[in-house]
């Protein structure tokens, strides 16, 4: 079996304690983190646009590209450290839901968390990346709730004519 946990920054720790009490011992588990291209390209175009060309290596998106395969690193080793068992650790880069998308081709299952508005049940508690990728994964999916799901009272209202 393979289980892909997707890693992201606030969320992490309740998918990787989600593929540790239901992924089988022997499931091959890839922690998958991904980071988006652009707050990079847009350090690139205000430096060619504002500051002009020329000096490559005083470009901002560079050093903003470092930071952020470093942050991805470091998420990634806590991330396996938790799970305490051995996994792969993916780091993509490009449109987050897509490249999540891509890394569940081949996989029986993959475990990701709500990323939108977590004080209440109901659609909006997915974020439009998560929302992406639950409707197009390729294969099944575990969603969790990052800390406990809030109380059934929360969930809104049929719409009038369902009453």
């Amino acid at each position: 079996m393979a289980v892909v946990v997707w890693v992201v920054e606030g969320t992490w720790p309740a998918c990787v304690d989600a593929a540790r009490a239901h992924a089988p011992e022997d499931a091959e588990v890839v922690l998958l983190h991904v980071t988006g291209h652009d707050v990079a390209d847009a350090a690139h175009g205000a430096f060619a646009g504002l500051l002009g060309r020329g000096h490559p290596e005083r470009d901002p998106g560079n050093r903003v590209e470092h930071l952020a395969a470093a942050s991805a690193e470091s998420l990634l080793q806590a991330a396996a450290e938790r799970l305490g068992r051995p996994c792969t650790r993916v780091e993509r880069t490009g449109r987050v839901e897509r490249e999540v998308v891509a890394a569940t081709e081949g996989a029986d299952l993959l475990v990701l968390a709500r990323d939108g508005d977590r004080a209440r049940l109901g659609p909006h508690s997915l974020g439009p990346a998560s929302r992406f990728v639950v409707d197009h994964a390729a294969c099944p999916l575990l969603l969790v709730w990052p800390e406990p799901a809030p109380d059934l009272t929360t969930m809104p209202p049929p719409p009038p004519h369902h009453q």
